[in-house]
């Protein structure tokens, strides 16, 4: 199964959680730090279940997130 990896540009996230709505595989929450809006930004607090679906980043009305796919290693 592929990986994924979530980046999430703090400063203008505004905690709308659509992102952890979006994500089947419970990647994200609502972070605990506070960016310089007053808004409590998502982090990926499970990232090694993230599989690069791009859900999240669909469902972002503000595109802050990047989502990086990573291949399976062939043997």
């Amino acid at each position: 199964m592929a990986k994924g990896e979530v980046l999430v540009n703090q400063e203008l996230c505004k905690e709308c959680s659509l992102c952890i709505t979006a994500c089947p595989h419970n990647v994200l929450r609502i972070g605990k730090s506070i960016n310089t809006k007053g808004y409590h930004p998502v982090e990926a607090f499970a990232p090694e279940r993230c599989t690069g679906c791009t859900l999240c980043g669909v469902m972002c009305p503000d595109m802050v997130l990047t989502i990086k796919r990573k291949s399976p290693e062939r043997k």
